[in-house]
């Protein structure tokens, strides 16, 4: 049985990836923050109580900004294979809050990768690096494309690939990154604009709310299905060599095109909706992302399955079925 450790597994992409990995058979640890909530809630499905004897999945408080804990769970749980997914991933926000981005998305990193040599235990690395990083560069974008970031945040992540690459380099880690494109589910945090929108056209039909605000609508996106994107970032874990990749579906889609898609979905006309705030404007925009797997599909086998208009309609019914209400009803 081969034992994971993850960070970030109480977000969208930790919660996947952790699903798939106890079904492949894993032993699965996970880092939490101390709150005073509960902030657990997308892996209630699959969490059993630590006590039993069977139960394959235990969660750790921890923070990425400690080194020495990182050292000492590492060294605690003997993991084969490290999931860093852990961060500040909110690029908007990462112009508000620079210096913490930069900590807890960018050194997060090289304190995982030296608590491991500290630790001396042997084990494989996923650095879950992010298409900001290629920002201002135009598409398509592949694993050759020069980095452009044009946020804190896509600069913390280039800090994190890089700091990657060297210790591999340097010392012969099994480290890797996957540059994954944006990807979204149902799961998805209700601030980042493709659930802030599929979450509004729900409530809107509920009748809790009458107006959504966005920013920049003409920011073009390339969109996918996160449980297609977990499955890609085990696979560059099973191979013989570390490497690079990029995953992405190859489309982009504008931002007016997810909202048009959305409301569509209900029979609704956005432009009734939606309002225009300037505070969701970036000071340096990214025009439009679109990335080039092909590297992925060559040398993983990996393609991935889920295109806008399904991501849209799942998203969208998913929220739905939350206020109680069947996309059906609204065909």
């Amino acid at each position: 049985m081969k034992t994971a450790l993850i960070t970030g597994i109480t977000g969208q992409d930790g919660s996947y990836l952790a699903e798939f990995l106890l079904d492949k058979g894993y032993y699965v640890n996970g880092i939490i923050r101390r709150s005073s909530t509960f902030n657990t809630g997308r892996l209630d499905a699959i969490y059993q109580d630590p006590h039993t004897e069977t139960a394959r999945l235990h969660l750790y408080y921890g923070d990425l900004s400690d080194s020495s804990m990182l050292a000492s769970l590492i060294r605690r749980t003997e993991p084969q294979e490290i999931y860093h997914l852990g961060a500040q991933s909110h690029v908007r926000v990462s112009f508000d809050m620079p210096e913490y981005t930069a900590d807890v998305t960018g050194l997060s990193c090289v304190r995982l990768l030296e608590a491991i040599r500290d630790a001396k235990v042997p084990c494989r690395f996923y650095q879950a690096s992010s298409s900001e990083m290629f920002g201002a560069s135009p598409p398509p974008q592949n694993e050759n494309t020069p980095f452009r970031p044009r946020s804190p945040y896509g600069v913390a992540k280039l800090y994190g690939y890089w700091i990657a690459v060297n210790q591999r380099e340097a010392y012969g880690m099994y480290a890797v990154n996957g540059i994954l494109f944006n990807h979204e589910s149902p799961r998805r945090g209700e601030t980042f604009v493709s659930r802030k929108i599929t979450r509004a056209v729900a409530r809107i039909v509920a009748g809790k709310e009458e107006v959504l605000y966005l920013g920049n609508l003409d920011a073009r996106r390339d969109w996918g299905y996160a449980p297609d994107y977990v499955k890609a970032m085990w696979l560059m874990l099973q191979q013989e060599e570390p490497d690079d990749y990029v995953i992405a579906t190859g489309e982009s889609h504008s931002v007016r095109e997810f909202v048009e898609e959305a409301f569509g979905l209900v029979n609704l006309d956005p432009d009734k909706y939606v309002r225009i705030d300037p505070r969701y404007f970036r000071p340096t925009e990214v025009d439009e992302l679109r990335g080039d797997a092909s590297k992925a599909e060559k040398r993983l086998g990996w393609q991935p399955k889920t295109r806008f208009k399904e991501l849209v309609r799942i998203m969208v019914e998913a929220d739905l079925d939350r206020e109680g209400i069947s996309l059906g009803s609204r065909s």
